[in-house]
């Protein structure tokens, strides 16, 4: 059993969007494919993945140093004996070999790509939908395949105004979402209370709003927005000020006592765990929303969440950033809360397999083996192009 090659691109998902930081008129991301000897239904089985929005494509990490390692290193030193398939850890060690601690930037992104398309494999391998297998091994052995998933857009597009603004969040509310996501920090707070008051007016009993300032403001400005903000009733108050401020955070928790969340910029266990220690975030309110794509995979995800129970935090805390299939499943194997999820957004890589709909807030996942790309047509067109070169 062996990967014989490591396959990427650089694909576009470019978008006439902007939220209070960046626009999205040149973003990309790198996709990728781990092909292995392994044969199922007569075609050689196929790990896909891909990394989250927000970070550009990887390929240069990707070719001059993992796909190296991976490919040279000792076939059977990247094998699970016991279960007869590849190991998603020795694999993430071995590409990992040569890495200084610290500094985990793109890194981070490069690794977590191949590292979802190894899981994808292994999997397959497996013949299991990677949810439930990964409820087996690292779970309580039952996953729930129904997950929670709200509904994030509402960025600043000015040709939209707020009658369009309105328009977006009706549709996403009639698909079933019930909980709902707009960007703010873009605007003068005048303006986005205007906005926020137009999204409000949409929502019926049960329905929520949550606000996402993309780590905008400083302090004084974090505070000016929450007590603006708290009369709201807001789902939750996102990422107010830069991702490694603390104190901030921890700050802005004593002026706001709504919900909170952060952590889609944190690339590590070790940059969560000062999250939990330094932040001020509340394990009885708060939101956590690592994304593994982003952080070095489900390997180091696995590392964050024992450290979170560690710290008397539970899974179901944890909604992860990113829109797509990989947390989906981590989300139904391990316990988290939900997950995000980008209706009408870069895609083809966000959203659901075709046919699964959105009831009442959550999706229910189908019994595809591995992440189950393939069962999004649109999206398995795209990766199957680096499969068949």
């Amino acid at each position: 059993m062996r990967i014989v090659d490591l396959r990427e691109k650089t694909a576009p998902i470019a978008s006439s969007i902007a939220n209070a930081y960046i626009d999205f008129s040149k973003m990309t991301c790198s996709v990728v494919a781990v092909v292995t000897d392994v044969v199922r239904d007569g075609r050689p089985v196929v790990g896909y993945g891909f990394n989250s929005n927000g970070r550009y494509g990887q390929g240069a990490l990707i070719r001059e140093r993992f796909r190296p390692r991976l490919l040279e290193a000792d076939p059977a030193s990247l094998v699970d004996s016991e279960r007869d398939n590849l190991d998603p850890h020795k694999i993430w060690s071995t590409i990992m070999k040569n890495e200084k601690p610290g500094g985990h930037g793109e890194r981070s992104v490069a690794v977590g790509t191949i590292d979802m398309a190894v899981w994808d494999a292994v999997a397959k391998i497996e013949g299991k939908p990677l949810f439930r297998l990964l409820a087996e091994r690292h779970g309580t052995g039952a996953a729930d395949p129904r997950v929670f998933v709200y509904a994030a857009g509402g960025y600043y597009d000015h040709d939209k105004g707020l009658a369009g603004l309105r328009e977006e969040m009706r549709g996403y509310l009639a698909r079933g979402y019930s909980v709902v996501k707009m960007k703010i920090g873009g605007a003068p707070l005048a303006e986005d209370q205007k906005r926020i008051e137009a999204v409000l007016a949409e929502l019926a009993p049960g329905q929520r709003l949550a606000a996402d300032a993309n780590g905008r403001f400083d302090l004084a400005t974090a505070i000016a927005y929450a007590r603006a903000l708290e009369p709201y009733n807001l789902f939750w108050f996102e990422e107010a000020g830069d991702p490694l401020d603390y104190a901030l955070q921890a700050e802005l928790a004593q002026h706001y006592s709504g919900p909170m969340a952060t952590g889609e910029n944190l690339f590590s266990t070790a940059d969560a765990r000062n999250l939990i220690r330094y932040g001020g975030m509340r394990p009885d309110r708060d939101w956590l929303q690592f994304d593994c794509a982003l952080s070095y995979g489900c390997v180091e995800y696995l590392k964050t969440l024992e450290m979170l129970r560690e710290h008397g935090w539970s899974p179901s805390r944890c909604v992860p950033h990113g829109g797509h299939q990989m947390s989906l499943a981590i989300a139904a194997g391990l316990g988290l809360g939900g997950n995000e999820s980008y209706p009408d957004l870069f895609q083809p890589y966000g959203g659901f397999p075709d046919g699964v709909e959105v009831r009442d807030g959550y999706v229910t996942l189908p019994e595809l083996p591995g992440i189950g790309f393939e069962g999004k047509s649109d999206l398995y067109r795209e990766l199957k192009k680096l499969s068949d070169v």
